[in-house]
């Protein structure tokens, strides 16, 4: 079977996130002001192919922890999808 991974990587909460503050103030210098605690991550998709749905998600946690994501600085949450 094969199935589609969205992944989102964000920065930890207890971090500081420099690109969301960033992205902050010039939101802010545009005349946007009121918009408050921006973060700044990665959205990831790709396709797995694997014999069960758990064994996706197996994959897919996987790849997340050994290349996609940083443990110490970042977290990520995925849905996965099967392709029909």
């Amino acid at each position: 079977m094969k199935f589609t991974a969205e992944i989102d990587i964000m920065p930890l909460k207890a971090l500081l996130d420099p690109q969301g503050k960033a992205i902050s103030m010039g939101l802010s210098n545009m005349g946007l002001e009121k918009i408050e605690n921006v973060r700044m991550g990665k959205h990831i998709t790709l396709e797995v192919e694997a014999e069960t749905k758990d064994a996706a998600k197996e994959k897919v946690d996987t790849a997340c922890k050994k290349l996609l994501c940083n443990p110490i600085i970042e977290g990520y949450l995925f849905e996965l999808n099967s392709v029909d």
